[in-house]
């Protein structure tokens, strides 16, 4: 016998009589239920030096990361945005040594502004989760769905129509700052080898060995890139984390990728913690933490 589905229908949540405290509480007791994995409560309401309250704040026991999460009923707005971004920043510099994500959790999410947030995901760990409670028929009591609707920035897929449509000219012509910056890496990470070399896409300039990619970088506005690397090695990615957050620079990690935003002046200025990632993952440091794994 065929199993008869149901059908739902989109109604608000206050129209239901519920508010943010209750949709608050209910995140608390079940935080599975926003599908990012198996966290638990670490605070709620927790009060901010800018004197507003943080929501949410939720802990993965597995690495110890963070998601600073902030409710808002029916449609999201700019000081919804502004406020997530803010509380992340401010438990980033109260916990650096953690992993941190800013979750913005809504009934809707205006068009104009979903495309702002996905602006600024390229460079904030931006998560945002759409909540729908529906009556559903046969049910006495409506049901709640958490949709995410935006995830974090992952590494650029590889393309090999992208790699054949692409080459050393056509980025001088449409990002040079990109190229020029990509250079200068290469050289700092080269230091007169021939270890990497410049590989070209459409959508990100590459530095690969024979193993492919190592790091890239994609254009934003000029003379701004964004720098990236995947790394697998947990005690590899917890040296560099400790690297990283020394001077420190405002960078994104999730799981195994790492990305910054760089300019050539910037990699000129900093080519020593630049050497020094490449030594942990490939060089002078590698064989100590590779042993530790």
């Amino acid at each position: 016998m065929e199993q008869e589905i149901k059908t739902g229908k989109k109604i608000s949540i206050r129209n239901a009589g519920k508010d943010e405290s209750w949709l608050q509480n209910l995140i608390c007791k079940n935080p599975s239920i926003l599908g990012l994995g198996d966290l638990r409560r670490f605070g709620q309401e927790i009060k901010q030096p800018s004197g507003g309250r943080l929501d949410i704040l939720l802990i993965d026991d597995r690495d110890n990361s963070m998601y600073e999460v902030e409710v808002m009923l029916g449609e999201t707005d700019p000081s919804h945005i502004i406020r997530t971004i803010e509380y992340w920043d401010i438990e980033k510099r109260r916990y650096p040594q953690r992993q941190h994500f800013p979750v913005l959790i809504a009934e809707s999410f205006n068009r104009r502004y979903f495309n702002v947030i996905h602006v600024l995901s390229l460079n904030v760990p931006m998560i945002a989760i759409q909540v729908n409670l529906l009556e559903v028929d046969g049910q006495p009591e409506p049901v709640i769905n958490f949709t995410k609707i935006l995830d974090i920035y992952e590494e650029p897929a590889e393309d090999d129509e992208e790699n054949s449509a692409a080459n050393e000219t056509t980025w001088s012509n449409n990002a040079n700052w990109t190229l020029q910056t990509a250079k200068e890496l290469l050289n700092i990470i080269n230091n007169g080898s021939q270890e990497l070399k410049l590989n070209f896409t459409k959508t990100y300039l590459a530095l690969i060995n024979n193993r492919g990619n190592v790091y890239w970088l994609q254009k934003r506005t000029e003379p701004n890139s964004n720098f990236g690397f995947a790394e697998k090695n947990k005690n590899k990615i917890k040296a560099i984390n400790n690297l990283l957050n020394a001077p420190p620079i405002h960078f994104t990690q999730k799981n195994q990728w790492f990305s910054f935003d760089v300019d050539k002046d910037f990699v000129e200025k900093n080519k020593d913690i630049f050497i020094k990632i490449h030594n942990i993952r490939f060089g002078t440091d590698c064989e100590e933490l590779d042993n530790e794994q």
